[in-house]
């Protein structure tokens, strides 16, 4: 299972997850809503929190949703999840959306945010997670990434509250 000492790799629980953009899902012009986007990322992140915590988690925050480019009626979306982080019982999600044009096979990056999860008991308390062991390169880039976004996240609300 890639578990050592309570410790999980990130491939362990890392999810890639497909939709295709139909009408339904795309505004008057044909292009895919940014909520909907979001709803298709936040599910991909929750089951790899889902995994790397073997609990039920819950979306905590979403950290800045960056969209880079725009999708349209037709095009596949994939969506890859991967854990940078895990803390006491909130794990840092790094999720990445694709778009591909079908008849140009054509694939280009139209999303990426920051998700943070907490594990859940059976009682809906907090409980904690197995750290995250990193392995590759920018897996340890990630990893250490993600405390200085919790650092600075803790400043602003310390600021503001």
């Amino acid at each position: 299972m890639n578990e050592v000492n309570n410790h999980k790799v990130p491939s362990a629980s890392a999810t890639v997850k497909t939709e295709v953009v139909c009408p339904n899902d795309a505004n008057p012009m044909g292009i895919l809503q940014g909520g909907r986007l979001v709803e298709w990322m936040d599910i991909g992140a929750a089951v790899c929190a889902q995994t790397h915590a073997g609990k039920i988690c819950v979306t905590a925050s979403i950290n800045h949703v960056d969209f880079n480019a725009a999708a349209n009626v037709g095009d596949i979306i994939t969506i890859g999840a991967k854990i940078t982080r895990a803390f006491n019982s909130s794990m840092e999600i790094f999720v990445q959306a694709f778009a591909r044009k079908v008849l140009q096979g054509k694939k280009y990056l139209i999303s990426e945010a920051y998700f943070t999860f907490v594990a859940l008991d059976n009682n809906g308390k907090a409980v904690p997670v197995f750290a995250v062991k990193p392995v590759t390169a920018l897996e340890k880039e990630q990893f250490n990434a993600a405390l200085l976004r919790r650092r600075k996240i803790t400043i602003k609300k310390n600021k503001s509250g």
